[in-house]
């Protein structure tokens, strides 16, 4: 069976090298490429202690898919980047696995109509993790039962970006199946500015960014009497790579680009 030939660009980065060391440990798969601005002209394999794979790192992005024509790039870098280089993909004809988040509405049908025109698969997910994928569907049930409900997600502080994709994507999906209502007391007045968090369709979404902490999220529901917590805790890196597995075999499959792993484990 032919090898799916994969690039990973920001792969000197945390999530871009257990990128790398998934796809050099899959027989199914083969790495084409691998892009980093900062890393220098080392084998691929040495940032993850591996044996040398004969893939040297690049820092050109266009170069690397022109001269080695992979069939997927898998893309965990920056939302300041993360636009162009999908771009990029589509245009050569590389399906895009983006990780990375900051698209806008806008930039997402940009991209799934390009992909349409090529019958070209892809996904832009806001979090890999199965375990999150399903905090966020049991999220989007109970909120038939539960509309009053606020989002609290944890990260470190150097995360760029607030709230994090999975948050607003959980609350994406609520809002397909919640009316909007606005929560609490309607003559309440915040003493201190943001002190009762961001607003969304009704409910509020907290970002916590301190040092020492990896990636948590929780949703917590109020009803008469009773509460709910639904809670999901990522430790390390590794934990989204099997979904990043799954999604790169999978864009081979389909002829669309999809915003959102949970459409992949229907």
């Amino acid at each position: 069976m032919k090898k799916i030939r994969v690039a990973v660009t920001g792969a000197g980065g945390r999530m871009g090298r257990e990128v790398v060391k998934m796809v050099l440990e899959d027989d199914t798969l083969e790495l084409a490429a691998a892009i980093d601005r900062s890393s220098g002209a080392i084998d691929a394999a040495q940032l993850v202690g591996l044996p040398a794979s004969g893939v040297i790192v690049t820092n050109d992005l266009e170069r690397a898919l022109e001269q080695t024509s992979p069939d997927v790039l898998v893309d965990f870098t920056t939302p300041h980047v993360v636009m162009d280089n999908t771009l990029l993909a589509i245009r050569y004809g590389v399906r895009p696995v983006v990780g990375a988040t900051g698209f806008t509405t806008e930039q997402i049908e940009e991209l799934q109509q390009m992909c349409r025109e090529k019958k070209l698969g892809g996904l832009i997910a806001p979090n890999f993790s199965i375990g999150a994928i399903l905090m966020m569907k049991f999220a989007q049930q109970a909120s038939k039962y539960f509309p009053d409900l606020e989002i609290i997600e944890y990260h470190g502080d150097q995360k760029l970006d607030a709230p994090s994709g999975t948050a607003v994507k959980t609350a994406e999906l609520i809002s397909q199946v919640r009316k909007e209502h606005r929560q609490g007391n309607p003559n309440e007045e915040e003493t201190i500015d943001g002190a009762r968090g961001g607003y969304y369709n009704g409910f509020r979404i907290h970002s916590v960014r301190l040092p020492g902490v990896f990636a948590q999220q929780e949703v917590i529901f109020g009803g008469y009497g009773q509460s709910l917590k639904i809670r999901h805790d990522s430790y390390e890196r590794a934990g989204y790579m099997p979904g990043v597995n799954v999604a790169v075999k999978k864009v081979m499959e389909i002829e669309e680009l999809i915003y959102g792993f949970e459409h992949m484990m229907d």
